[in-house]
């Protein structure tokens, strides 16, 4: 990256670096070794892919800053272009800084960032039934800031989480987990966030950016870090809104600068990248997933005198889709060529949800393999993917028949 960097003229580096493959190689290398802090954590492979996005998105902005800083080491104090022999040289206190010291703080926090995410997914399929409880390692070398956290105990809808949710600096041990309500008081909510304040809020400038819950932003970094600045905690292309337009990023809220820019680059590389194909243990463990998920969580009604087990849902157009074992069925065995395999059958754990905010995109798809019956298309869109949902029509009612999942 830096001999691609020594060939460039000008007094300004050219932002559009960050677009071509030495930049991209380097950024690539960079996501990869955040990555592998998780490899091992169980998670759901939609969280996995959102964490990894989140690294890579980090990785980009980081690099610009490490560019930006080395741009100025082209020249000498007399204004004349050093050799690169040399050039080299000075640069790499730049590369021990960035890619050694912070890296090392980085890789814990991801690592630690991912764990807790992974936590946050299995937490919310109890919902409230069970409390959070905040605990430190309990050692010598826990934060006298953090230690003020431990044993706070709130529900999981509480606000409390979203902004004091572990990990709450570099290097934090921190962690929660589930406990019974009747055995531990809750802490009551105002002087919990008293606490979390006192405690991220006393802590040494910047500390701020650990207001943030990895697995509710499904992201290993905030937002607002040490490579950014306070306002790209707001702003639609951190958030995943409107990131295929530069010109959705509001020149009156936020500065045009370089930074800015920068970042409209590294979202567009990061939406335009090709997924890795799924591989054969994480197929072999989606559909495992998938199918011990429907098992359990379809719910026992009555079809007429009969009983049944499925979801029933009710769309915005105003009919009524059953989901069955049919349809997840359906969905392990067709398409597994599919690049998005395994994160389809991900999304089909949550087909019950998105079909009720999803939009008719056809109302009367034509099929030569069901004759007497139509398909209604639907399509949800998140912040990363294109959802498309067919629900199959017939006389004996509306059944939703496959999802496909898409790159946005």
């Amino acid at each position: 990256m830096m001999s691609a960097l020594y060939q460039e003229e000008g007094s300004h580096l050219r932002i559009g670096i960050i677009t071509e493959q030495p930049a991209q190689d380097f950024i690539n290398a960079h996501a990869a070794a955040l990555d592998s802090g998780f490899r091992q954590v169980t998670m759901s492979d939609s969280m996995r892919q959102r964490l990894q996005r989140s690294d890579y998105i980090f990785s980009g902005i980081k690099t610009f800053h490490e560019l930006n800083e080395a741009f100025p080491s082209l020249i000498d104090e007399n204004g004349n272009r050093k050799p690169f022999e040399q050039f080299l040289k000075d640069v790499q206190k730049i590369d021990r800084t960035y890619n050694q010291n912070y890296l090392r703080a980085e890789y814990n926090f991801v690592q630690a960032s991912a764990a807790m995410a992974a936590k946050w997914e299995e937490f919310q399929k109890d919902g409230d039934r069970y409390n959070l409880q905040y605990r430190t390692a309990q050692d010598d070398r826990v934060r006298e800031e953090h230690a003020a956290l431990h044993g706070i105990t709130l529900p999981p809808s509480d606000t409390f989480w979203a902004d004091y949710y572990p990990p709450n600096g570099w290097n934090c041990r921190c962690t929660v987990v589930q406990v019974r309500k009747s055995k531990y008081p809750e802490t009551p909510h105002d002087e919990a966030m008293a606490l979390g304040e006192e405690a991220l809020g006393t802590s040494p400038a910047g500390a701020s950016i650990f207001h943030f819950n990895p697995g509710i932003e499904q992201k290993t970094m905030p937002d607002y870090n040490p490579y950014t600045i306070k306002r790209c905690r707001d702003c639609d292309i951190a958030k995943g809104n409107g990131s295929e337009s530069p010109l959705s990023l509001s020149r009156t809220f936020i500065p045009d600068n370089e930074l800015c820019a920068a970042c409209r680059l590294i979202h567009q590389m990061e939406k335009d990248k090709e997924p890795s194909p799924s591989t054969r243990s994480q197929v072999r463990r989606a559909q495992r997933d998938l199918t011990n998920w429907y098992k359990q969580e379809l719910p026992h009604v009555m079809d007429g005198k009969f009983p049944a087990r499925r979801f029933e849902r009710d769309t915005k157009d105003g009919i009524r889709v059953i989901i069955n074992r049919n349809f997840y069925d359906e969905t392990i065995n067709k398409h597994q060529e599919d690049i998005l395999y395994s994160l389809k059958l991900a999304y089909a754990k949550k087909a019950h949800e998105l079909i009720v905010d999803a939009e008719l995109t056809n109302p009367n798809e034509p099929t030569s393999d069901h004759p007497g019956q139509i398909f209604r298309v639907y399509e949800y869109i998140d912040d990363c993917y294109r959802v498309e949902m067919k629900v199959r029509c017939n006389r004996d009612g509306n059944f939703m028949h496959i999802i496909r999942i898409y790159k946005k």
